[in-house]
């Protein structure tokens, strides 16, 4: 969906780094290992985004940090979009139908990160879930957003990880 809008692969990639936790960030050589890209590519994209004001550069005395520009006008929609490019609006939409009483939904590893490698690990949080509907209802989600989803549930989750959804 969003690579038939921003053809650069990079962009998209640096994108999603940027947008699915706004914690994340990143210097120019790190991006490019990260990436497996070359710092050219990293540098002119970085500089696109920043000009527009998407991402913002900070500059310390050994190295230039960027990080999404939550203060810009578009933060929230740029966020809403790269979660539905990645397909987590998807999966907290599925799950929320008919899994019981979630109470919260964290996305943890690669991208909690940023990084989009095609393997999406969720933890589902509540005190009376419907096991026998996540273990099916995994494959189907895999298959309307191409990525892997391995999906953990349990009553109490006390590790780290991105929270994508909290029941007040």
């Amino acid at each position: 969906m969003l690579d038939s809008l921003i053809t650069s692969k990079t962009r998209i990639r640096l994108l999603v780094k940027f947008f699915i936790n706004a914690a994340n960030s990143g210097y120019l050589r790190g991006l490019a290992t990260e990436m497996n890209e070359n710092t050219n590519a990293i540098r002119k994209e970085l500089n696109n985004l920043s000009e527009a004001g998407y991402i913002v550069r900070d500059a310390s005395e050994t190295k230039v940090m960027y990080r999404a520009n939550t203060d810009h006008p578009l933060f929230a929609t740029l966020q809403q979009l790269i979660r539905k490019h990645i397909g987590i609006d998807n999966i907290i939409t599925q799950i929320l139908e008919r899994m019981g009483e979630v109470t919260r939904i964290f996305v943890l590893g690669d991208y909690a990160q940023g990084i989009d490698s095609g393997t999406i690990e969720i933890v589902i949080e509540g005190p009376a879930l419907n096991e026998s509907y996540i273990q099916q209802l995994a494959p189907k989600i895999q298959n309307e957003i191409h990525k892997e989803v391995n999906i953990q549930i349990t009553t109490l989750f006390l590790g780290r990880g991105l929270l994508i959804f909290e029941h007040n």
